[in-house]
């Protein structure tokens, strides 16, 4: 596979400052907000459903979470994402703890038929969403993210979506080649709304994409660019808390040659 410049999005995202329209959870809504200020991209926390479908098209993307879901968030995010597919905007599915249980995962199901730009799961949540049997603890994964490998491509081919399965390593398909990314650290498992917060970047990153062709490369580069920020601040903080703070300075300040020389990145299939 020819290389891609990964890089050449994140200065996108500094430069044009995209607007995400984030429908997600309770828990993470203020740090998901910080995030994608240090990134350089602008957060819009509209949810509303009266508001919501006023607000998808004025966007570059929408990013849903279904971390806290209740029946009016599942109409405001049907029609959120609506309104986006409807003035061509890319939006970014999350399906936090899509398995185990019944109500959310009957809607990330109906939501595929809304034609999301990027699924980003952990192994369970992918596997169960291609359909194979759920093995997950409430939001977190049971399964490593190679069991995954395969699910995801058939999900991807399913859907016409790019699929990212983020774990240790993180895995990223468009059905038929895949991207294996070895960056990151386990601290971010420790801060509550890193990983909810990547998929609201994956939705900036995608939001500056030129087109459906660009969307599995705008994928990789935002989990590059998030794992690797991350993997710098845990050299700075040992701790959750000041870890917190340290990845926030490292997504602000990342640049070329240090993520470049940091990046590990390897094609697991082409095709």
């Amino acid at each position: 596979m020819p290389a891609v410049d990964l890089f050449s999005f994140v200065t996108r995202v500094r430069e044009r400052a995209p607007l995400v329209h984030c429908l997600t959870n309770l828990v993470v809504t203020n740090f998901t907000a910080n995030v994608l200020l240090a990134l350089g991209a602008a957060p819009a926390m509209v949810v509303a459903r009266e508001e919501v479908d006023e607000f998808a098209p004025i966007a570059s993307a929408l990013s849903v979470n279904l971390g806290t879901l209740d029946v009016p968030q599942t109409r405001a995010i049907r029609a959120a994402v609506e309104a986006a597919n409807g003035a061509g905007k890319p939006w970014v599915l999350d399906p936090v703890a899509v398995g185990p249980l019944a109500f959310r995962t009957e809607f990330a199901f109906d939501l595929l038929d809304f034609k999301p730009a990027v699924i980003r799961g952990n192994a369970s949540e992918i596997i169960s969403l291609s359909g194979g049997a759920a093995s997950a603890r409430g939001v977190d994964s049971t399964a490593a993210t190679d069991a995954a490998l395969d699910a995801a491509q058939v999900l991807a081919l399913k859907t016409q979506a790019v699929v990212a399965v983020t774990g240790a390593t993180d895995y990223v398909t468009d059905g038929k080649a895949v991207i294996a990314l070895s960056n990151g650290t386990p601290l971010m498992t420790r801060v509550t709304g890193v990983g909810c917060a990547l998929s609201a970047t994956v939705a900036a990153f995608v939001g500056t994409a030129s087109g459906r062709d660009e969307f599995r490369d705008a994928t990789v580069a935002a989990i590059a660019y998030s794992t690797i920020a991350g993997e710098l601040a845990a050299r700075d903080a040992a701790l959750p808390g000041s870890f917190a703070v340290a990845y926030l300075d490292r997504l602000a300040s990342l640049d070329r040659a240090t993520f470049d020389k940091t990046l590990v990145q390897r094609d697991v299939v082409s095709g």
